[in-house]
């Protein structure tokens, strides 16, 4: 069973949809036994790092997480979820992250457009299962006003924004 975890910030209807569209084993919880049961985690979520942080706390979600973490139990962040993996991010207010990836979130302090928004080339940096129907090329879709900064050993796809290497996807283990 994969959970999606309920930490009261965003998408969770349309993730939960999509794994139920590929016939997967998909609830949405923030109960720790429920949590604990899961094979995989998801975190998905829309809005400001800062406030996902607090709800994290709010809802006690943050030790069940980091004990999934060091059980190996994969955990798959989907946008603001992906920067909230990181160690911190500088949102309105540089806030502590969960640290489960080093590196941190910051603005996009570039020439091009803020947000960056559409559909853009994805350049693959270190193939992973996650990516079995993904390819060199693939168009995806962003919409963002701030971005990850890693090391290039957790960097596993990027996409060019004019001359800027923007962080697409990344991984730290599980």
């Amino acid at each position: 069973m994969i959970v999606i975890i309920d930490y009261h910030v965003g998408n969770l209807m349309s993730v939960q949809n999509a794994f139920l569209k590929l016939g997967m084993d998909v609830v949405v919880s923030r109960d720790h036994d429920v949590i604990r049961q899961a094979k995989g985690i998801v975190l998905p979520g829309v809005g400001t790092f800062p406030v996902a942080m607090e709800h994290l706390k709010k809802y006690d979600l943050i030790d069940i997480l980091k004990e999934r973490k060091e059980a190996g139990i994969p955990i798959l962040g989907i946008c603001l979820g992906m920067q909230i993996l990181f160690e911190k991010g500088c949102e309105v207010k540089e806030t502590k992250g969960l640290g489960f990836i080093p590196g941190s979130v910051r603005y996009m302090d570039i020439d091009e457009k803020i947000p960056h928004m559409g559909w853009n080339q994805l350049h693959i940096t270190n193939h992973q299962p996650i990516l079995k129907y993904v390819h060199e090329n693939d168009d995806v879709y962003f919409v963002h006003s701030y971005m990850a900064h890693c090391k290039d050993e957790n960097l596993v796809a990027y996409t060019d924004y004019g001359t800027t290497k923007v962080t697409a996807l990344v991984q730290n283990k599980n």
